[in-house]
């Protein structure tokens, strides 16, 4: 299961906030473990690219409790889930049932927290289950992705920086740590988002190869 894009958190009928997330990263993942053999549930916000494979289930949610809801209809029964979705870490605590009018020089909107999707479920993640997130960065990358990794229980996390030039939102290139639970690290150069995939799926499969030793996990229905 791979969640990808942003959500969408509701301001009033014709306004929302959101980020800048293409959801190009998720969706080279998806791809990339497609052509591996894996079946894949695709959990996307709104984004502008699509994907189609006779083994793909594409879930299409606007807000963060659209994604945690999806989530909990598959979480269970998967070998794998990957969140690189960027879910907005607050929503409007209120929803105006009319489009607000533009009256006053001033407007405040009050926020209340989402509910964070990745570390509710590395509360449940069994043993034999795989859990990679993300962490896009602005200062201290390194030791807040592994504050993340260790927060969300995650057996890998990739570290993108805003700092690295043309890898963060909205580019087909891409420039990653790769952080394991262990605390090693690799950094890889900056890559095709397609490429940036393929070594991401590939440190998936030593995951389960020699740490998990679970080799035959190809074999037992969805890997992802």
């Amino acid at each position: 299961m791979i969640t990808a894009g942003p959500t969408r958190e509701a301001i009033d009928p014709v306004r929302y906030i959101s980020n800048y997330s293409s959801g190009k990263m998720g969706y080279a993942i998806a791809e990339k473990l497609l052509k591996e053999g894996a079946e894949v549930i695709l959990i996307s916000g709104p984004v502008s690219i699509a994907l189609n494979h006779a083994n793909l289930l594409t879930i299409k949610i606007e807000s963060a409790a659209d994604m945690y809801l999806a989530c909990c209809q598959y979480f269970e029964e998967m070998d794998i889930v990957i969140f690189a979705a960027a879910v907005a870490d607050y929503r409007p605590e209120k929803i105006a049932v009319e489009k607000i009018k533009k009256d006053d020089d001033y407007f405040s909107i009050s926020m209340v927290k989402n509910i964070d999707v990745a570390a509710e479920f590395g509360k449940i993640k069994n043993a034999k289950q795989l859990s990679i997130g993300f962490a896009l960065e602005t200062t201290d990358e390194l030791k807040h992705a592994i504050a993340k990794l260790t927060r969300k229980n995650f057996d890998m996390v990739i570290l993108n920086s805003m700092n690295d030039a043309h890898a963060t939102f909205g580019y087909d290139t891409n420039k990653i740590i790769i952080i394991k639970k262990n605390l090693s690290h690799h950094h890889y150069p900056l890559k095709t988002k397609m490429d940036v995939a393929g070594d991401i799926v590939k440190e998936i499969e030593k995951l389960l190869k020699h740490e998990l030793s679970l080799p035959q996990r190809k074999e037992t229905g969805r890997i992802a």
